[in-house]
C-alpha cells in the first residue's frame, strides 16, 4: 500500500506540474493542455513497458525506456505545436542528444552486465517495481519540464543573452557527462583495473563528474527554456534544483557511495581518494564521512 499511495503521488504531482506548464500554452484539444497531455504519455508509456518487465523479471529495458519517453514526448511537442522559432529545435535537439546518448550507453551497459543491482531486490514486488517505472514517468515530467513549457509556450521571443549562456552550459555539461561515462567504462573494460575503482581523468577532480555533467546540462536547458516561459510555466525551472538534490541526496551519490564503501572501505588509497577529491563539484576537498 505504501509503494501504491506513493506512485499515485508521483503521477499527481506530475500532473500538476504539466498543469502548471500548461499556463499559456498550446492546447492538443479544447478542453486538453498539450503539456498534460505529454506528461500522461510519459506515465503510460512506463507503465505499458512494466507489465511485461515484471512478468519476465527484467530491468533490461527500465533506462532505455526512459529515454524512448524523453526522446517521444519532445519528437511530439516538436509536431504539435502550432509554430516554432529557434529556441524551441534548439531545446528540442538538447533533450533528444542527451537522451540518445545516455539511453545507448545505459542500455549497452545493462545489456552487457546482465542486470541492474539496483532491481535485484524491488523486481521481486509488483508494487515497488510499479514505483520505480512511475517514478521514471516522474523524472521525465519534472525534468523536461521546461523545455517542454518552452515548446508548447504561446510566447516566441528572442534567445537573449540568457538563452546563449545557457546553450553554452548545456553544452560543457554534456561534454563531462559523455567523457565521464567513457572514461569509466574504458577503465571497467580493462583486466588490469579488476577489482580496483576509477581515479583517473575527470574522476581525479570529481568522484562523480557524471553526475556534475548531468547537473550542468539540465541548467542550461532551464537557461534557454527561460525567455519563452509566462506565469505559472517558471515553476518548471526548478528542474536543475530537483536534479541536483536527487543525484545528490536520494537515488545518485548516496546509493554509489554506499556500494564503493562496502567494497573498498578501510583501504588507505581509496579513503585519501574520498578525503582529497570532493562529491561533485571540484572545489575544496573531499567529504568526511
Amino acid at each position: 500500500m505504501k509503494s501504491l499511495l506513493t506512485a499515485a503521488l508521483a503521477t499527481a504531482a506530475g500532473l500538476l506540474l504539466a498543469l502548471a506548464a500548461s499556463d499559456g500554452g498550446q492546447a492538443l484539444t479544447p478542453g486538453l493542455p498539450l503539456m498534460i497531455a505529454l506528461a500522461l504519455l510519459a506515465y503510460v508509456l512506463n507503465w505499458v513497458v512494466y507489465v511485461p518487465s515484471f512478468r519476465a523479471q527484467t530491468e533490461r529495458f527500465f533506462d532505455l525506456t526512459g529515454s524512448v519517453t524523453f526522446q517521444l514526448v519532445t519528437i511530439l511537442a516538436l509536431v504539435l505545436v502550432q509554430d516554432r522559432d529557434a529556441r524551441t529545435w534548439i531545446l528540442g535537439a538538447m533533450v533528444l542528444l542527451w537522451a540518445l546518448r545516455l539511453g545507448f550507453f545505459l542500455f549497452r551497459r545493462v545489456s552487457k552486465a546482465g542486470k541492474d543491482g539496483r532491481f535485484d531486490e524491488l523486481k521481486k514486488s509488483w508494487s515497488r517495481f510499479l514505483l520505480v517505472w512511475t517514478m521514471q514517468g516522474l523524472w521525465v515530467v519534472f525534468t523536461a519540464g521546461a523545455a517542454l513549457a518552452a515548446i508548447t509556450s504561446g510566447d516566441r521571443a528572442p534567445l537573449g543573452l540568457l538563452g546563449y549562456a545557457g546553450i553554452l552550459v548545456w553544452v560543457v555539461g554534456f561534454a563531462i557527462e559523455a567523457v565521464a561515462d567513457a572514461q569509466k567504462s574504458a577503465f571497467k573494460a580493462d583486466p588490469s583495473h579488476e577489482g580496483e575503482f576509477i581515479r583517473s581523468g575527470l574522476w581525479s577532480i570529481s568522484r562523480h563528474p557524471n553526475y556534475v555533467g548531468e547537473i550542468l546540462l539540465w541548467t542550461g536547458v532551464a537557461m534557454v527554456a527561460a525567455g519563452a516561459l509566462n506565469g505559472w510555466q517558471h515553476v518548471t525551472l526548478i528542474s536543475p534544483v530537483l536534479i541536483y538534490l536527487l543525484l545528490r541526496f536520494a537515488s545518485g551519490v548516496p546509493a554509489l557511495e554506499r556500494r564503493a564503501d562496502e567494497k573498498w572501505g578501510g583501504q588507505a588509497d581509496y579513503e585519501d581518494y574520498k578525503r582529497a577529491t570532493p562529491v561533485l563539484f571540484p572545489v575544496g576537498g573531499g567529504s568526511a564521512r
